[in-house]
């Protein structure tokens, strides 16, 4: 078993192992409501795979879920496109092109990153919507309620009641595990990046858009989940409606049954070796 740098390490740590090891990094990009230690499992995976996993949070992510919970306000006011900027940043650290894997607003920021030529192969889960995606289902409507009924919180970090992550998130796992996935993996969340995805079609000037025609952006796989209310089936096909044009490789897997937390619950390892088989044909 390859050895997994701890979550505690931190990203130049992490990004000078992976240059040290002369392997091919891979970088996960967590959503909203997540820390990067909800692709803790994900990373040994493709550790023991022979690859270099590079986990970076989100601009003053905390460390823990409890650290998180007790101090909501770090999450605030950060945008789509301050967190691009902060991965790309990351990125440019790494002496090999990644690959990229995001989830949500993480499958967001990996077509953003891959849209800048910044990624040598990339795998977008259940992403939220980038300017052009025009289908607004109403299950992700209300999703999105508990920031979006309030303009205020925009600039605000907003927290899921366990109700709310339950339709979110866990909709598609029993009652015990939704509760557990509710305790180890929710955290605020900041409020911006929902407004700009929620305006992306008017707004010519978003930070939510990606760069679908670069020659540059390299083989793109979008996982769907079929029984996602957050990002449903109707809003990741018709990023790869858009996707499909880029000259290079684009492909949809769809998986059965599965909701917004196809990274985390415990079907996570299937949608985990879905990514790996992809990566690895490419990367």
């Amino acid at each position: 078993m390859s050895e997994l740098p701890h979550l505690s390490t931190s990203v130049d740590d992490q990004v000078a192992a992976a240059n040290k090891s002369g392997l091919r990094p891979v970088v996960f990009i967590h959503g909203l409501w997540l820390l990067p230690s909800s692709w803790d499992r994900w990373a040994q995976v493709f550790a023991d795979a022979g690859y270099a996993p590079v986990s970076p949070g989100w601009p003053d992510d905390p460390e823990t879920v409890e650290e998180a919970n007790a101090h909501p306000e770090v999450f605030a006011g950060k945008s789509v496109g301050d967190v691009a900027d902060h991965y790309s940043a990351v990125i440019t650290q790494l002496d090999r092109k990644p690959a990229v894997i995001g989830h949500s607003f993480g499958g967001l920021l990996t077509m953003i990153v891959a849209g800048r030529g910044l990624a040598a192969a990339s795998v977008a889960i259940d992403s939220a919507p980038f300017r052009g995606v025009l289908p607004l289902p109403l299950s992700a409507l209300k999703a999105s309620a508990p920031v979006l009924g309030n303009p205020l919180n925009r600039h605000r970090a907003i927290p899921l009641t366990y109700d709310q992550f339950r339709f979110a998130f866990a909709s598609s796992v029993s009652e015990e595990e939704a509760q557990e996935l509710y305790r180890t993996f929710a955290v605020p969340a900041s409020g911006t990046p929902l407004f700009q995805a929620a305006a992306a079609n008017l707004n010519p000037w978003t930070e939510a858009k990606a760069d679908y025609h670069n020659p540059e952006r390299g083989p793109l796989l979008i996982v769907e989940g079929l029984a996602d209310n957050t990002s449903p089936p109707a809003i990741n096909r018709a990023a790869y409606k858009l996707q499909s044009g880029n000259e290079g490789v684009t492909e949809i897997a769809s998986i059965p049954d599965r909701g917004h937390s196809i990274t985390i619950d415990s079907g996570w390892r299937e949608v985990c070796d879905t990514a790996l088989s992809f990566i690895r044909r490419y990367a």
